[in-house]
C-alpha cells in the first residue's frame, strides 16, 4: 500500500514541477502539452489492471472518459474566470462545474465511441473560446525558489495518491471518475497563477485542452483492449498510443509556430 502511494505521489509531483519548469523555459505551449501526458492516469490503471477484473477495468475506463469531458468544462471555466478572480476562487468554481457534469456525461448513451464524440464536440467549443480570448504566449519571469516549487509538487502528489488509492477500492464508476479528476490541472493552474500570474496559467490550461487528447487515447485503448490483451500488454499499448498522440500534438504545435513565424513581415533595412 505504501509503495502504491509513493509511486503516485512522485508521479504527480513530477507533473507539477516539470510543467512549471517547462513553462519557465519554453512557454505555455510545450508546458501545456506535457500536462496532458498520462502521468496521473498511468499509475492508477497500472495497478487497477493487475488487481481488478476486465469488466471493472472497462467500466472504469468509460467513467474516466466521461470525467475527461467534464475536465474540459473545468478548464473552460477556469480560463474564463481566472483573469477576474483569484486562483482558488476560479478553481473552486471550475470544480463545482466538474462534479455535476461528470454525472450528466456518465448518463449519456453510446459507450466508448459516444464519449469520444462528445469529447470532440466539447473540445471544439473550448477551441472557439480559446480563439476569442486570444491569450497568446506571454514571457515568464520566475519569482519563486525551489522550496516553493517542491512544496507545491509534494502537496499535489499527496492529494492524488490518497484519492487514487481510495478509488482503487471503490466501484468502477467512482474509481474511474476519481482517477480522472483534474488534480493535475488544478495544481498546475494554482501554481502557475500564483507564480507567474493569471495570463500564463490561463494560456497553459488552454493548451492543455488539446494535450488531454493523449489521456483520451489512453482511456480508449484501455477500454477496448482490456478483454483482448493481457493486463500489462494493455497498459503498455495504451501508454505507447498516448505518448504518440502527445508527440504528434507537440510536432503540430511546433509546425504551427514556425509557420506563424515565417509569415511575420521582415524588418525593413535601414539605408
Amino acid at each position: 500500500m505504501f509503495a502504491v502511494i509513493a509511486v503516485k505521489l512522485i508521479a504527480t509531483a513530477t507533473v507539477v514541477i516539470g510543467v512549471t519548469l517547462a513553462v519557465s523555459k519554453l512557454g505555455p505551449r510545450l508546458g501545456g502539452i506535457i500536462a496532458g501526458t498520462p502521468i496521473i492516469l498511468g499509475p492508477g490503471y497500472f495497478f487497477m489492471l493487475q488487481e481488478r477484473s476486465v469488466e471493472f477495468i472497462q467500466s472504469a475506463a468509460l467513467s474516466t472518459l466521461h470525467a475527461l469531458i467534464a475536465t474540459l468544462l473545468f478548464s473552460m471555466c477556469f480560463v474564463m474566470t481566472a483573469g477576474r478572480l483569484s486562483a482558488l476562487a476560479s478553481l473552486g468554481l471550475a470544480t463545482i462545474c466538474w462534479v455535476p457534469f461528470t454525472l450528466i456525461f456518465a448518463a449519456t448513451p453510446g459507450g466508448v465511441w459516444g464519449a469520444v464524440l462528445l469529447y470532440c464536440l466539447v473540445l471544439l467549443a473550448a477551441e472557439v473560446i480559446r480563439r476569442k480570448l486570444n491569450l497568446g504566449q506571454p514571457v515568464v519571469i520566475a519569482r519563486s525558489g525551489w522550496f516553493d516549487l517542491l512544496l507545491r509538487g509534494l502537496m499535489a502528489g499527496v492529494l492524488v495518491s490518497i484519492a487514487t488509492t481510495v478509488a482503487a477500492k471503490s466501484g468502477p464508476f467512482l474509481s474511474g471518475v476519481l482517477v480522472g479528476f483534474p488534480v493535475g490541472l488544478f495544481t498546475i493552474g494554482l501554481t502557475l497563477h500564483q507564480r507567474y500570474g493569471s495570463l500564463v496559467a490561463r494560456a497553459t490550461v488552454t493548451i492543455a485542452q488539446k494535450g488531454m487528447l493523449s489521456l483520451v487515447a489512453f482511456a480508449v485503448v484501455v477500454a477496448l483492449m482490456a478483454d483482448k490483451l493481457p493486463p500489462m500488454v494493455t497498459f503498455s499499448v495504451s501508454l505507447i498510443v498516448s505518448l504518440m498522440v502527445s508527440a504528434a500534438l507537440f510536432l503540430i504545435s511546433q509546425w504551427q509556430f514556425r509557420r506563424a513565424y515565417a509569415q511575420l513581415p521582415l524588418p525593413e533595412e535601414k539605408p
